[in-house]
């Protein structure tokens, strides 16, 4: 992560349809990421809601909160405020999908789980696969879970035998979610699309 390059930023997505208009979206971009969204809306809750309020005559508002951001800084204001305001799946405003389907029923009466913590770890989460991902598809011949485990600093030292679940974690949502393969040598490979 370049932590020099201060061309990030954070905005919302915002419902003009209430005074004062309400979030419905954050992100952190370069360029003109906060108005993409906007030009091609996708087959998500946020695309369905774009189109929801141009359909009722209206403009999605994108509004950028804060600029000049390292990509680091950017990260960790789009968490706080995805927990701030809250997903769709946990009770708040948002449409973003930071937790995968099921997680937010998954519950546990003698442990509390703070507002916003899921939000956040999924955040960290999407992070880590695209680190993986990218660190695959750098690598053509492929990658371990060693590999892995040892060069994005995911190794760890807590007491046991097994110091790479972490790594294996990862590689395994991404290989359920088809973007990566294994090959017969056992190393972990970007599969092409």
């Amino acid at each position: 992560m370049n932590n020099t390059d201060t061309s990030y930023y954070v905005y919302a997505l915002k419902d003009p349809r209430r005074s004062p208009a309400v979030p419905f979206y954050i992100g952190k971009g370069v360029g003109t990421r906060s108005h993409d969204h906007l030009l091609r809306p996708d087959d998500t809750r946020k695309g369905h809601r774009i189109r929801e309020i141009e359909a009722a005559g209206h403009q999605v508002m994108a509004v950028r909160l804060v600029d000049a951001l390292t990509e680091s800084q950017a990260l960790k204001l789009e968490a706080e405020l995805i927990a701030a305001f809250g997903t769709l799946d946990s009770g708040g405003l948002l449409t973003n999908t930071v937790l995968p389907s099921g997680l937010g029923t998954k519950a546990r009466a003698a442990v509390v789980v703070p507002s916003g913590v899921k939000e956040k770890a999924q955040v960290g989460l999407s992070l880590l696969k695209e680190a993986v991902l990218e660190m695959t598809q750098a690598n053509p011949e492929g990658v371990s879970n060693a590999d892995v485990a040892s060069l994005l600093g995911l190794r760890s030292d807590y007491g046991g035998g097994a110091k790479d679940y972490l790594s294996y974690s990862v590689l395994g949502l991404l290989l359920r979610d088809g973007k990566l393969e294994r090959t017969a040598k056992g190393k972990h490979v970007a599969r092409v699309r």
